[in-house]
């Protein structure tokens, strides 16, 4: 297993729309086993392959206390969303800025597992926000998107004076 590298925001590579994977073979199960080395090492409760420059459509999610919930998303498509929840929501690609997001409150899911077999869940709560955050990673879009241009300007901005200082 290995630890990937992450992009960070404004990356524009952040903006690729992921392909779907068309054979789950060794080389996605093992991508899958090192994004989550990787999004456990962070630390994360997700990550899109689409975050460590691998642009096919696969995610992996553990929101259980003591990582034993890893979920492994293949082709994972929304099939229904329900309700609205607006809580306060933070990316990997995007170290140290939080805020608050509005989704569906409970999304019911459909994707594949690492041995290629499609199966559904529902999802609320922590989940439902994840496996939406995520999925948005694949579709190009990175959370502070929903928030105003002035927002965004200033995360922005922000993150560039870090990696200026950390430089």
């Amino acid at each position: 297993m290995a630890l990937l590298p992450i992009l960070h925001y404004p990356d524009p590579r952040l903006h690729t729309r992921a392909s779907p994977v068309t054979v789950v073979d060794d080389r996605i199960r093992q991508l899958a086993e090192d994004m989550a080395e990787t999004m456990y090492a962070a630390p994360g409760v997700g990550l899109a392959a689409t975050q460590v420059n691998v642009h096919e459509r696969l995610v992996v999610i553990d929101v259980s206390e003591d990582k034993s919930g890893l979920m492994v998303l293949i082709n994972p498509e929304i099939l229904a969303r329900d309700g609205e929840q607006t809580c306060e929501e933070g990316c990997l690609s995007v170290p140290g800025i939080y805020d608050v997001v509005t989704r569906a409150e409970r999304v019911r899911v459909r994707a594949l597992n690492t041995r290629g077999e499609a199966f559904e869940f529902d999802a609320d709560g922590l989940l439902a926000v994840c496996v939406q955050h995520e999925i948005d990673h694949l579709d190009g879009k990175v959370f502070v998107e929903y928030l105003s241009q002035l927002k965004q300007n200033r995360i922005k901005t922000k993150l560039a004076k870090k990696a200026r200082i950390t430089a």
